[in-house]
């Protein structure tokens, strides 16, 4: 019986000193794992900061190009936009004009070159003695709307009609059984029922390959050299007599009509 007694305690003396080693080997492992992890940062990650936004720097604003001019005053419906053979040739439009479209006329007549005149009827009733030297002088006409209606060939048919007819009229009662050939819509805005209804009164539509927008500036040099650059054999060149400031027409006048009379030659339009 003393021997059992003495054979449980030194078990229980034993199973004492295990747990204790245990205990503190146990200590000794979480403190060496909790060493290595604060001497290396990269076991643990921190959460991602949220991403900032950094305020941008503006941009230039690259403008879009402006639409380049129509290049040959029509659109699909059958203008003339070209002579058909190697001269070129120059028509003058919005007028007559008291100022504007004698001095023009004159440049004309000293270099011997014949044009068209796209007149507006409106002011062919106002100033009917230039209309008579324009034909006395052997220069085509062209019909070109009663007031320059931009919106006139969509407008209703039997309002084209209308329109032409008193242009026409207002034409031959200054030179009575003038010769019409040619119509031009204000602004290349062409329709199918203007096409057709000028058709009908005898005139052909009348278009243009060359515009120096000389309806909105007046440097002399610069809608020379617009005219000069952009012609080709057989252009049909658009210009103003009227409707504004013509003097930068007028002061190219000359250049114009020396360079292409020795580049392409210049034709009258009949």
């Amino acid at each position: 019986m003393s021997r059992r007694v003495a054979v449980a305690a030194a078990l229980v003396v034993l199973t004492l000193l295990v747990g204790s080693r245990w205990v503190t080997n146990r200590s000794a492992v979480l403190a060496n794992q909790r060493s290595t992890v604060a001497a290396s940062p990269s076991a643990v990650r921190a959460p991602a900061p949220a991403p900032s936004v950094e305020p941008t720097e503006p941009t230039d604003v690259v403008a879009a190009p402006k639409p380049k001019p129509k290049p040959a005053g029509g659109g699909p419906f059958g203008s003339m936009k070209l002579t058909g053979r190697k001269q070129v040739a120059l028509t003058f439009d919005d007028g007559p004009h008291p100022m504007w479209t004698p001095k023009v006329l004159d440049r004309l007549k000293a270099a011997h070159v014949k044009a068209t005149f796209c007149v507006v009827g409106s002011q062919v009733k106002k100033y009917p003695d230039l209309v008579k030297r324009i034909v006395r002088e052997g220069h085509t006409l062209c019909n070109h709307s009663w007031n320059h209606e931009l919106d006139l060939g969509k407008r209703p048919v039997a309002e084209i009609k209308a329109n032409l007819e008193a242009t026409n009229r207002a034409i031959r009662r200054a030179v009575p059984n003038a010769k019409i050939r040619y119509f031009r819509q204000p602004g290349g805005e062409w329709t199918a029922n203007v096409v057709k209804v000028s058709g009908s009164l005898g005139m052909l539509p009348l278009g243009w390959d060359v515009d120096p927008r000389d309806w909105e500036i007046t440097d002399a040099k610069l809608i020379g050299s617009r005219v000069i650059s952009h012609s080709r054999p057989g252009s049909i060149i658009l210009m103003h007599d009227g409707g504004g400031d013509r003097k930068g027409t007028l002061v190219a006048c000359p250049n114009v009509i020396k360079t292409l009379s020795s580049r392409y030659g210049i034709t009258q339009l009949r």
